[in-house]
């Protein structure tokens, strides 16, 4: 049996280290790290732009309304003057909670053939450096990959180091919905990798989509890759507040909030990301959310599972090999992310994730890990596989927890 408890004194001596080397970093870095925003200008112009303008001698309702409210408007118009407003409004459209999944694709689509075409510019621009004509070049192989056939971009937003979701899978038409959620060094040009492409979140949510098709064929499942926040850049100050994760879990909120149908949502989050799920179970997520799978987790913020304002279920799991075990779970002074998720005292049930390898290893298919939490993901939470080689972790589960499995 694998222990992932650790005692009290070296937790004090880890504490200690990682205070010291925070306060090294902020003594020659500044806390400018921790105030830094990007304002999402190009966003912001279309969004602009989509408030002083109309459809039919209407106007346009607050694109920050409720997502509810901006359905319905979505569905009172004509397929026509849909396409209208996306050729009009591209990244306002491809941004909107509420508007129709396909419609947002589309959008998107128009979008990133705009970026692709500035950055194909700037590449020839005499006025930038060497470094600034690579960095355009990057930009613009990611916009081609990303406007590859058959690709589902539900969120794009070129500005700084980039935002984007992409979904796997019939989104409105799904049983069981996956939110992925990534964590540090995750933008618009890591959202995919060659090598080690589990460790990127396209990777990631094709094999938990693969793994859920494969769990269970009958369900109608999606996944859905989300890079929509910006995370900390490496594992830096950033990393150790909470800083952005506040601002992650607005949008990851604001996501739930607007997805289409009724269909079960699980969120399932990865190392940073984790701190972003459990801000975002603070906030009170929606109902349909009904579980929450955390993977290398620093800490989401709060003492125990009990903590987070949800009723969903709260599955945690850690590679013996992650190093993410060594960092000190507790948050000082808005240093740290509070309790180790899959301690005994957290409360969360602890899944295997045997063969991970490490703390980038969890997607990787052929793994416990990824089969836990593809189970997770369809409802097959008799079939999950508990880290301790006992059933504790399928304790108190409703006896028919299998909806949809062939």
């Amino acid at each position: 049996m694998t222990s992932f408890d650790t005692s009290p004194q070296l937790n004090v001596w880890r504490a200690l280290l990682a205070l010291a080397v925070v306060f090294v970093m902020l003594a020659t870095t500044g806390w400018t790290a921790l105030h830094t925003h990007r304002e999402s200008t190009a966003l912001q112009a279309s969004l602009a732009k989509w408030r002083h303008g109309s459809i039919a001698g209407l106007h346009l309702p607050d694109p920050e309304a409720a997502p509810a409210r901006l359905s319905r408007f979505f569905a009172s118009l004509g397929p026509e003057d849909q396409a209208r407003l996306a050729h009009r409004y591209p990244l306002a459209v491809g941004n909107m909670n509420g508007a129709p999944a396909g419609l947002r694709y589309r959008a998107n689509h128009i979008a990133l053939e705009q970026a692709r075409k500035v950055e194909k510019k700037r590449m020839h621009d005499s006025r930038l450096s060497a470094a600034g004509h690579q960095d355009a070049g990057r930009r613009m192989h990611r916009y081609e990959s990303l406007l590859t056939p058959g690709r589902q971009i539900l969120a794009f937003d070129p500005e700084g180091s980039g935002r984007v979701a992409e979904v796997f899978g019939d989104l409105e038409g799904a049983e069981r919905i996956s939110v992925v959620v990534p964590g540090v060094d995750t933008d618009l040009l890591t959202f995919q990798k060659t090598y080690r492409p589990y460790s990127a979140p396209v990777g990631m949510g094709q094999a938990l989509y693969a793994a859920e098709r494969a769990q269970s064929p009958s369900t109608r499942t999606a996944v859905i890759a989300w890079a929509d926040y910006t995370a900390p850049d490496g594992v830096g100050v950033d990393a150790a507040t909470g800083l952005r994760a506040e601002e992650g879990a607005v949008r990851l909120n604001a996501l739930l909030g607007g997805l289409p149908g009724r269909a079960p949502v699980a969120l399932v989050c990865h190392s940073y990301g984790t701190v972003v799920c459990g801000v975002a179970a603070t906030h009170v997520l929606p109902r349909r959310v009904t579980d929450i799978a955390v993977a290398a987790s620093p800490g989401m913020r709060v003492s125990s599972a009990s903590g987070l304002d949800t009723g969903a279920r709260v599955w945690s799991m850690r590679d013996a090999t992650d190093w993410i075990q060594d960092v000190p779970y507790l948050e000082l002074g808005g240093l740290g992310h509070g309790a180790d998720p899959v301690s005994s005292g957290f409360g969360a049930r602890v899944l295997s994730a045997r063969d991970a390898q490490g703390h980038a290893g969890y997607f990787q298919p052929g793994t416990d890990s990824l089969r836990n939490l593809a189970d997770v993901g369809v409802g097959a939470y008799d079939a999950v596989t508990c880290a301790h080689e006992n059933n504790a972790c399928r304790t108190g589960l409703p006896a028919a927890s299998m909806a949809g499995r062939a």
